[in-house]
Formats: C-alpha cells, sequence, structure tokens
C-alpha cells in the first residue's frame, strides 16, 4: 500500500470553502503552518483552518483514496457558545441562533484571517491562538 500525506487548508468562499491540498511528510502542525503564509484563494482569502489527509492506494489501484482525516485546526478566531450567542439577542443573527439550535451545535467559532466564517465548533477540532503569524498556544474541544 502506497500512502502520502496532505494539509488540506479551507478558506472562505462565496457558497462552499475553498480547499488547497499540499503533499507533507507527516501529520505535524509546525509544518502546516510553515505553508499557511503562501496559502492564498480567490480574492485573497485567507485560510481559516485545515485539516490532515492521509491518502492511499494498493498496487493495482490507479487512483488513490482518503484512508484517514484528523479534525479541524482552526487558524484563530472567537469561540461562543449557544447561550452567549443568544444572551447578544442580535436581529442579525436570527439564523444562526435557529442553526445552532436545530443542529444542537452547542459552539461556534468566528474567525477573521481574512473574510468572516463561522461555523460549528466539533468534539476534537482545535483552536490554534496565534500572534502575529506565530503558534502560541491551542486549546482542542
Amino acid at each position: 500500500m502506497l500512502t502520502k500525506h496532505f494539509v488540506v487548508f479551507c478558506s472562505p468562499g462565496s457558497f462552499v470553502s475553498e480547499v488547497s491540498e499540499y503533499e507533507i511528510p507527516r501529520w505535524d502542525i509546525h509544518e502546516a503552518l510553515q505553508i499557511y503564509p503562501t496559502v492564498k484563494e480567490r480574492y485573497s482569502a485567507k485560510p481559516y483552518g485545515f485539516y490532515f489527509a492521509t491518502k492511499g492506494r494498493g498496487p493495482l489501484e490507479l487512483n488513490s483514496k482518503v484512508q484517514e482525516t484528523s479534525k479541524m485546526y482552526y487558524l484563530g478566531g472567537t469561540v461562543e457558545t449557544y447561550e452567549e450567542v443568544c444572551a447578544r439577542n442580535d436581529p442579525k443573527e436570527e439564523i444562526l441562533r435557529s442553526n445552532m439550535k436545530w443542529n444542537n451545535f452547542d459552539k461556534i467559532i468566528i474567525n477573521t484571517n481574512s473574510y468572516k466564517f463561522t461555523a460549528p465548533l466539533r468534539e476534537g477540532d482545535t483552536v490554534l491562538n496565534m500572534v502575529d503569524g506565530l503558534l502560541v498556544g491551542k486549546t482542542q474541544y
């Protein structure tokens, strides 16, 4: 079995996230952070996060398949709970509150590396605390 490792950067897009994939020797946060500053998507969007993937194929297969993926690593951002979003009672966030309630999202992440991006924060996701492009800590949820 031939396997290769990749870091997949996700950036805000018009309707779905833009993704850029780079081969790396192993799943390593510091390796991903070396690549991060070079990643730019359409309209100069910068990544809000990344995940790792391992692809492989057998000796008789032409195409590789994703064998394993990591959880998301968010490149900074603000974590908010459902209670915090509801307490704000912002009329512009009515759909956000509704989505959080009906989909049982306890927490969200709001990232503004380039464009504002809001997503559910799932169990096992990690928020990397970044200062001037340097990793200063991380919190796993």
